[in-house]
């Protein structure tokens, strides 16, 4: 007698990410840093895309001088696809803006990097 199982669903909750992102503030009084969120990523371009929406969101709170620098890299192809060659190399990549009393660390960097 012949019979055939449906094969298992993977779950995904039991596999590590290959990328990790993670956005923090970092207030200047050298208080401890608040994580403003995190996100595992399938894939280089996965990762990019997470950062690019934090890099909004975060921007879209700050003052118009100080969100300057995060919206020039929104908008910057050539720098997005240097992002993209570090994170597929196994290297990290980190986006750094502040204002006058945090500053907001966005990072992507494989799962077993050390960032």
């Amino acid at each position: 007698m012949l019979t055939s199982t449906l094969p298992m669903a993977l779950s995904t909750e039991s596999q590590p990410l290959p990328y990790q992102c993670r956005a923090d503030a970092h207030p200047v009084n050298g208080a401890r840093s608040i994580c403003l969120g995190s996100h595992g990523a399938m894939s280089p371009r996965l990762a990019l895309r997470w950062l690019r929406e934090r890099t909004r969101h975060i921007t879209d709170q700050l003052d118009a001088a100080y969100a300057q620098p995060g919206l020039h890299w929104l908008t910057d192809e050539a720098e997005h696809e240097r992002a993209l060659d570090y994170l597929t190399a196994g290297t990290g990549y980190e986006l750094t803006l502040h204002d006058e009393s945090t500053r907001y660390a966005l990072l992507a960097c494989p799962v077993g990097v050390t960032p």
